[in-house]
């Protein structure tokens, strides 16, 4: 989250973003329900010096403020005891709106973290799989249990698992319903970074941050782009995965950004990126 557009995450960056699955929610905005799961967000411009509140939904794709978007998870999953009430119906209807949920995060344009502080199982860890980077404590639990339940991952997990982590080791983790905890994700490539849990229970939200700083000062339409460039190449050949490169880096060619960019560059100043 940042000044100016493009990116978002956090305190101290401009634009600021939390979002807390679970218990504790933090931040303001309308809340949306996933089963026992329920998230908030909520975005300020610290330059316009207003506070935003707004729904976490498929208008933040067009929201040219934002820069990075920061998750903190703390889901178990869903409520069993609520979805053993549920009827047929229900069931499918509650699965299908919880996918349609990951799926808007999923295909947010902007760079998405999420930091695992506590425990992810199941929509949890399907939620955390949709955001672009993951980072964990080291005491963080993390799984895709439903087998456990007679059940299997309904939100995305037996795709972007397998894309993630490779199909065997995926497979491995849903047929065992195995719960790793963050020195195990990060051997697997679940996770980008593991931390030592510190005495606040905030060491992956930290790590988050420091990322975001990372991402912040690069041109936010730069950082648009290459997220669609490798998201898009990922799925494709080697060849038209080239061709999608050069189309969006096309992209980039007209903007005032790049002019910026090299303007900087040469003046050895620190760039002043608009996001145009």
């Amino acid at each position: 989250m940042a000044a100016a557009r493009g990116l978002g995450v956090l305190q101290g960056c401009g634009v600021r973003y939390f979002a807390r699955l679970g218990h504790g929610l933090v931040a303001g905005g309308s809340g949306q329900r996933m089963g026992s799961a329920s998230w908030r967000c909520r975005w300020a411009s610290s330059s316009a010096g207003a506070g935003l509140s707004r729904s976490y939904g498929s208008e933040a794709k067009g929201d040219e403020e934002l820069r990075v978007r920061y998750l903190e998870e703390e889901n178990k999953g869903a409520d069993l005891k609520e979805r053993a009430q549920m009827n047929l119906n229900e069931v499918s209807s509650f699965v299908s709106k919880s996918r349609a949920v990951i799926n808007e995060i999923a295909n947010l344009p902007m760079p998405t973290i999420a930091a695992i502080d506590g425990i992810a199982l199941g929509g949890g860890l399907e939620l955390a799989l949709a955001c672009d980077i993951r980072v964990a404590a080291s005491s963080a639990k993390m799984g895709l249990v439903e087998t456990k339940l007679a059940i299997i991952p309904g939100a995305g997990g037996t795709q972007r698992l397998p894309r993630v982590i490779g199909m065997s080791l995926a497979k491995e983790m849903i047929f065992s319903a195995r719960v790793l905890d963050g020195q195990e994700a990060k051997s697997i490539g679940l996770i980008s970074h593991v931390l030592e849990q510190n005495e606040k229970g905030d060491a992956a939200y930290r790590k988050a941050l420091a990322l975001a700083k990372e991402f912040l000062p690069q041109g936010p339409v730069a950082v648009r782009v290459a997220k669609l460039a490798i998201n898009q190449g990922m799925e494709v050949d080697l060849v038209t995965g080239l061709a999608i490169e050069e189309a969006c880096y096309a992209q980039t060619i007209p903007t005032k950004d790049r002019l910026e960019g090299l303007l900087a560059f040469k003046e050895k100043r620190p760039p002043r990126y608009k996001g145009e």
